[in-house]
């Protein structure tokens, strides 16, 4: 019999991780600032959705479209400017809100950026449907994706 890898987070209960929601909530509030989120999302996991994209359809016998083939793929959304973005939630709580079909894969949130990297996607879109959206870009996406904090050079990048 095969051994299952372990959990990469085996106590997650999928709450938001409390230092990330006090720097998301001081952000919001206009207390906190874009690198004080970024230095409390990088050691924290984040949760991805995953939903299933349809690849292939048949028509049947009686003229009825029916599934043929299907994938799991993370979300990327397209804004109105053309550049994408890979969603992330904080907690199963604000993924839920978003979408409650979607499927919640935890991940370090610098596999999160990485994935977004490697999707050329611009940025990485923190908790959508709240309870406060977050946008990491630019070269935080890239430092975070690297493994190096997330810390911007700038103040802010939006």
């Amino acid at each position: 019999m095969r051994d299952l890898a372990a959990p990469a987070f085996p106590d997650d209960d999928g709450a938001a991780d409390p230092a990330l929601a006090a720097a998301l909530a001081s952000y919001e509030a206009g207390t906190g600032d874009h690198d004080t989120v970024l230095a409390a999302l990088a050691p924290t996991r984040l949760v991805v959705p995953v939903v299933a994209v349809l690849g292939e359809a048949e028509v049947g016998e009686h003229g009825l479209a029916r599934d043929k083939s299907s994938d799991m793929a993370a979300v990327l959304m397209q804004g109105r400017d053309g550049r994408r973005a890979l969603l992330a939630f904080t907690s199963l709580a604000s993924l839920t809100a978003w979408n409650p079909e979607a499927r919640p894969v935890p991940v370090p949130a610098r596999t999160a950026a990485l994935a977004a990297v490697q999707e050329d996607a611009a940025a990485v879109v923190v908790d959508i449907a709240g309870p406060v959206t977050f946008v990491v870009e630019g070269s935080a996406l890239r430092a975070l994706a690297s493994g190096s904090g997330g810390r911007s050079d700038s103040p802010r990048e939006e």
